[in-house]
């Protein structure tokens, strides 16, 4: 039986800003996919897996977009098209690690 859950670091600046190379995300293999979501997938390209937004579904499959296009090396669905289903392997639903300060909540006087 399979985990749930899988925890992968990203590598790569294609995600910037909201992710950064060294993040450690928490996956959730079975969550509902929707447009807008952060998943990671199975390159068709090598097999490899990849962080992507979901931007919305094709015949075949799920478009999948790098947040920062001009990353170096960056490689998405503008390369290799829409991913089948089957090559989602589960939706981002947390960022871990490393802890980010948290911004200050100061009232406007």
């Amino acid at each position: 039986m399979r985990a749930p859950w899988l925890r992968v670091v990203v590598e790569g600046e294609s995600m910037r800003p909201g992710l950064r190379p060294g993040d450690q995300l928490l996956v959730r293999r079975d969550a509902r996919v929707r447009d807008g979501d952060v998943v990671v997938a199975r390159s068709p390209e090598d097999g490899r897996l990849i962080v992507k937004r979901v931007t919305h579904r094709e015949d075949g499959g799920w478009w999948l977009e790098s947040d920062n296009q001009d990353a170096s090396g960056r490689r998405d669905s503008w390369d290799f098209g829409a991913v089948p289903e089957s090559a989602v392997v589960g939706k981002v639903v947390w960022r871990y690690w490393p802890p980010r300060p948290a911004v200050s909540r100061r009232r406007a006087r």
